[in-house]
């Protein structure tokens, strides 16, 4: 691995997210806080006109704009395609390398406590995570290999990844949680530091690891001309699910209850581990949770 020499700390991609918007204001208030010997780190706050206006997003989401053809396309014109753009520059200035590292802050109503979030099964990643949660066996990690392609701004660079902390509502601030995330941060750059002086911290090589497998959307109609996606929802997450975020859903457990009171159960063969359970802005997405498969690595 070579050496890290820039990292970028992004908060507020989406502006109702008030975790990330907030540790990035004290970090570019009081930068000597994330400032290390052996790189440069940047605190930048991502859709401004959004936190500006207490919304996830203005026109579309911005989270989702980072593609390749998306930001090459001059006619896409939307408030958070100019913007991805402006990060983009930002994040890969004219005749500099791109940032070597991006860490990507969110927070979600679901019960996800910290996790990690990344793009694929990196070596370098995977042994962050193996000494984060080990040094906190409360960070969990989940690999979406299928986000790689969807636009997400952690997908600019090989080594971006997202923390992602919950539960808390929209537009809430958590002051347990905002601590946790910013010792999380204070986590990561100390390891890319050590990593440079080639004092790599000795931890166990063991990880327990969350993979995406699918979505699930929530019960719908069959209205709009069979369209389920915009069909209305016609189930709520079962009680005996909410909130039960990286644990067994077995065969034959309830996943939803209709309105009229009568348990769907989960049909599928095998154990999973749903995560972003009744995550509040997936449901325009028609998402009412991942599932995950549960596997232990050596790194």
């Amino acid at each position: 691995m070579s050496q890290i020499e820039r990292v970028a700390i992004v908060g507020g991609n989406h502006g109702n997210e008030l975790t990330g918007v907030h540790v990035v204001k004290k970090f570019q208030q009081y930068p000597n806080l994330i400032n290390r010997a052996s790189f440069e780190t940047l605190a930048l706050l991502g859709n401004l006109k959004a936190i500006e206006e207490g919304k996830r997003y203005i026109e579309k989401d911005l989270n989702r704009c980072f593609t390749n053809q998306g930001l090459q396309n001059s006619q896409l014109l939307s408030y958070e395609d100019m913007r991805a753009k402006a990060i983009q520059q930002i994040l890969q200035p004219q005749n500099q390398p791109f940032v070597d590292v991006i860490v990507d802050l969110h927070s979600t109503t679901a019960n996800m406590g910290l996790s990690l979030i990344f793009c694929d099964m990196h070596p370098f990643l995977l042994r962050l995570g193996a000494y984060l949660s080990s040094i906190n066996p409360l960070v969990k990690v989940f690999i979406n290999q299928e986000s790689k392609e969807n636009g997400f701004l952690r997908s600019l660079c090989e080594l971006g990844f997202v923390i992602e902390v919950g539960a808390v509502a929209q537009n809430v601030l958590n002051a347990k949680l905002f601590q946790e995330t910013e010792q999380l941060i204070y986590a990561v750059l100390d390891y890319f530091e050590r990593c440079n002086q080639g004092n790599i911290p000795q931890t166990s090589n063991h990880l327990t690891l969350y993979k995406y497998i699918q979505t699930i959307d929530y019960p719908r109609s069959d209205a709009y001309g069979g369209l389920r996606l915009h069909g209305e929802i016609q189930a709520m997450i079962h009680p005996q699910l909410q909130f039960r975020d990286y644990e067994p859903l077995h065969p034959g457990d309830p996943m939803f209850l209709t309105f009229e009171g009568k348990d769907i159960f989960y049909e599928g063969a095998s154990t999973v581990y749903p995560i972003f359970i009744n995550e509040a802005a997936y449901y325009e997405k028609g998402i009412a949770m991942y599932l995950s498969q549960k596997q232990e690595e050596i790194v």
